[in-house]
This record gives C-alpha cells, sequence and structure tokens, in this order.
C-alpha cells in the first residue's frame, strides 16, 4: 500500500514531462499576453510600462500614430516578396540538391547553412559593404535583396527535409502512366512536397517581417515597423504598437488552429469507417 507522500510523487513521475511542456509553453506565452494587456492601457505619459487604466481607446484608432501603418504597410509587402521569392529559389534548390548529382553539391550544402549560423550582425555589415561598392541606393530593393537572401536558408531547409521523406515509387508509378514531367511534378510531386514548402514560406515571411538588425544596416531612410517600434521605445510606446502586436498574434493563432482543424478533418475523412 503506498504512502499518501509517494503517491505525489508518482503522480509528478507520471506527468513530469506534461508538466515541464506547459511551463514552457507558458513562460513563450507570457510575453504575449503582456502586450495583449498592455493595449487596453491608457497611460498618463509617453512610456506604457505601467498599468493605469482600462480604455479601448487604441483599438478604435490603430493608426492614431504617424507613421505606425506606414512602416506596418512597408513591412507587410517585404516581407511578402521575401517570401515569395525565397520560396521559389529555396524549392528549386532544394529540389536540385536532393535529386540531382554535380559537382560541388557537398560544398553548396554546407554554404546554405552559412546564413543560419552567421551572427546577422555579420551579414549586415557584409551585405551593407556590398551594396555601397556597387553603388547601390539603400532603401527598398535592398531590404529586399538581403531578406531574400538569409530566408533562402531556411527555406531550402525546411523543403529539402520533405523532398528527402518522399517515396520515388510514386512518380514512377505517374509515369508508367503516361504521365508527362510537367504533370507528375504539378499532380504528384508538389501536392506531396506542399507542407514543406508552406512550412519554408511561413518561416520566410515570419523572419523577414521580424528582422530588424540586417534591415537597419540596409535601410537607408526605410522604416519598417520593427524600425519603427525601436525608434518609438526611445521616445515613448504609443499603445497602438501593442495594438498591432496583438492583432498579429490572434491572426496567427487562429491560422495554426486553422490549420489543425483543416489537416484533423482530411484525416477523419481519408481514414476508413
Amino acid at each position: 500500500m503506498a504512502t499518501p507522500l509517494k503517491q505525489p510523487v508518482k503522480w509528478l513521475r507520471r506527468n513530469l514531462i506534461v508538466i515541464a511542456g506547459l511551463l514552457t509553453l507558458a513562460y513563450m506565452i507570457l510575453p504575449n499576453i503582456v502586450v495583449m494587456v498592455f493595449s487596453f492601457n491608457k497611460p498618463n505619459g509617453r512610456f506604457n510600462y505601467a498599468w493605469q487604466q482600462f480604455s479601448t481607446d487604441a483599438w478604435k484608432d490603430p493608426c492614431g500614430v504617424a507613421d505606425l501603418c506606414g512602416s506596418l504597410s512597408l513591412s507587410l509587402q517585404l516581407a511578402a516578396w521575401a517570401t515569395l521569392g525565397a520560396t521559389v529559389l529555396g524549392t528549386m534548390i532544394a529540389f536540385a540538391l536532393v535529386r540531382y548529382r554535380f559537382r560541388a553539391r557537398g560544398a553548396i550544402n554546407s554554404l546554405i547553412f552559412l546564413p543560419m549560423a552567421m551572427p546577422e550582425v555579420v551579414m549586415a555589415a557584409s551585405l551593407l559593404t556590398l551594396f555601397l561598392n556597387m553603388g547601390a541606393p539603400l532603401g527598398f530593393w535592398t531590404v529586399l535583396i538581403a531578406h531574400i537572401m538569409f530566408c533562402l536558408s531556411f527555406v531550402v531547409t525546411a523543403v529539402k527535409a520533405r523532398v528527402m521523406s518522399m517515396d520515388p515509387r510514386l512518380e514512377e508509378a505517374a509515369r508508367d502512366l503516361y504521365a508527362g514531367p510537367v504533370q507528375t511534378f504539378v499532380r504528384v510531386t508538389l501536392p506531396i512536397a506542399a507542407p514543406g514548402i508552406a512550412a519554408g514560406a511561413l518561416l520566410a515571411f515570419s523572419l523577414s517581417f521580424d528582422d530588424f538588425i540586417i534591415t537597419n544596416f540596409n535601410a537607408g531612410s526605410t522604416v519598417t515597423f520593427p524600425m519603427f517600434v525601436w525608434g518609438s521605445a526611445q521616445r515613448g510606446t504609443p499603445v497602438q504598437i501593442n495594438v498591432i502586436g496583438t492583432a498579429m498574434f490572434i491572426i496567427a493563432v487562429l491560422m495554426v488552429l486553422g490549420g489543425q482543424l483543416i489537416a484533423s478533418r482530411r484525416k477523419n475523412s481519408a481514414s476508413p469507417k
């Protein structure tokens, strides 16, 4: 018969992993909760660091601060174009590295990881030196090129992992059924690789939108949303920044939940009854 002291110990051992996971999740979500709470604050001064009183004024006018929505729109445009460029190039590179044998393939595989391993400040300074030596004016296009470059590695890694796990017999079966190369790619290869491509694209979008160091070095007079937040923190953080952050967090959570719901429904419909 277990003693009263041993029962809680056994329960703790059985649920230790679950408890650790929940504590880690709470630790990760806590900053988002703080941002969400302070989006309803009405500070007396310029700094939104201490709770004063509940208010929805910032939610009613999220663009009430000058240049905030302009910088947000610019960041979204950069992230969208960088995602498109990095996803297209990264997908082609991933397929080439997995499906073909060519010279310097091993070296290219190693070089792909350099932007992921290299400190951002080193990459930012190197890109700035390159653009200045080329005489390129700093602005939207230099930031876009920089974002595509450092997002490319993450897309290649995500897509490559998916392509390596693909069963080549499915494509062989499509060719045996007289499907052409384009038809095989569109109807067989691309749908199977789609989860890896989507994961790489989402990762590229979040990295591009969130980047500050590389953008700050190569932006010139262009101001993205992270740069606006950093500049505002020097003078006083408006509540509208918390509103934008909360809205983006909620949208991201809804997208993840929606994806999980769709995947669950597809799994249930595909399972035999």
